[in-house]
């Protein structure tokens, strides 16, 4: 097949889901710069600034035979194209695009792989080290950038010396400060209303899937302890996932069910963060959680859990609070202790809202296009 007059560029990852999420600004800046733009996950939902999609099964477990499968699909969608760059994300498509692309590279097709968060990290367990570290470093030789997004992460492939041409550290995929904003008092309580939330609870938030990741067990816990320190506390809970129904049940257990509210899959997070208090999270590990960047833009405070990605965000008694791993009872004491001194809460509100400036979506734009042009002469 003959190679097309316009450049080229294939993002691939997991799931369809994580472009529409995270990388549609980045499609439409490759559009702007007049490229041809290919999208190769599994789904079916259109996607905008897509000039062709392929719904290749990729499958997230290491061990499924479909993504034998999904990687010839991918090795032959490659060969037919002759991409001019690949920008990989998540663990099994970017596994699978660097394996489909070592022939391609060869004739100059540039490999960018962006890890949000390596499956191997402080706290891991060693079967997650057996099995993606060595994986992570084999695949490093067929990366000509990888792009991390927290600390712990960019630091330990320095130190390992990962075979990757280039290194960075970029501040995740950045959010809309427009959308993600301060609200007064009077807003804040139509929200509320609008909700049919309660004006004078005492609001705590978290949106993620429902996950051993998340954790969400951890923050029923924590209010759980809550309840006889405030009796006006609210937790609200946005998300889908696996480990809900386990939620609810420990939930009706405590007999919290005037208390931690289920909201399902929201597409008013802005809004639903503006009416809290304080943001929450639970997680055992992260990349760079979104979450928190949003809450940090609407001027909120956070209590969260001292791991990966969450400590690049929170500064312990700056921004926010820091709780160890499974401490629903540590985590119930900084939420007192916010809810007792409203002059700190705010003050952590303030410099929350000053410290995410950085993580806007034009800055992030700005430092991955520099990372782009550095492969499009």
């Amino acid at each position: 097949m003959e190679k097309s007059l316009n450049k080229k560029v294939l993002f691939c990852a997991t799931v369809q889901s994580h472009i529409k999420a995270f990388h549609l600004p980045y499609l439409k800046w490759f559009k702007q710069k007049g490229w041809e733009v290919h999208v190769a996950a599994s789904g079916s939902e259109e996607l905008p600034l897509v000039d062709k999609y392929f719904d290749i099964q990729i499958m997230r477990s290491p061990y499924s035979k479909q993504n034998v499968n999904a990687f010839r699909e991918l090795q032959n969608l490659i060969e037919e194209n002759k991409y001019d760059l690949i920008h990989c994300h998540t663990p099994m498509g970017s596994v699978l695009a660097r394996l489909a692309a070592r022939k391609s590279r060869s004739r100059g097709t540039k490999v960018i792989y962006t890890a949000h968060g390596f499956h191997f990290y402080k706290g891991a367990s060693i079967l997650n080290w057996i099995m993606f570290y060595p994986i992570e470093k084999y695949l490093s030789r067929y990366t000509d950038h990888l792009i991390t997004i927290n600390a712990e992460d960019y630091n330990l492939a320095l130190r390992n010396k990962f075979k990757s041409k280039n290194i960075d550290k970029l501040n995740g995929v950045g959010i809309d400060l427009g959308k993600y904003k301060p609200v007064d008092i009077t807003m804040k309580t139509i929200i509320r209303k609008k909700n049919r939330l309660d004006i004078g609870a005492y609001i705590l938030f978290f949106a993620g899937e429902f996950s051993y990741r998340k954790n969400q067990k951890l923050l029923i816990e924590a209010v759980n302890i809550l309840r006889k320190t405030i009796p006006n506390i609210k937790l609200l809970l946005a998300g889908e996932g696996d480990s809900k129904e386990s939620c609810i049940k420990l939930t009706e257990k405590f007999k919290l069910g005037e208390i931690v509210e289920f909201l399902g899959y929201r597409e008013d997070i802005n809004e639903l963060i503006q009416a809290s208090d304080v943001i929450v999270s639970s997680s055992r590990q992260e990349g760079l959680p979104v979450n928190i960047i949003e809450g940090m833009a609407c001027g909120k405070p956070s209590v969260v859990t001292d791991v990966r990605g969450n400590n690049d965000l929170i500064l312990n008694e700056v921004n926010g609070l820091l709780v160890p791993l499974d401490s629903p009872d540590i985590m119930a004491k900084h939420i007192v202790n916010l809810y007792e001194n409203r002059e700190l809460e705010a003050k952590m509100g303030l410099k929350s809202l000053e410290m995410v400036q950085s993580y806007s979506i034009e800055n992030v734009i700005s430092s991955m296009s520099k990372v782009y042009l550095k492969y499009m002469k």
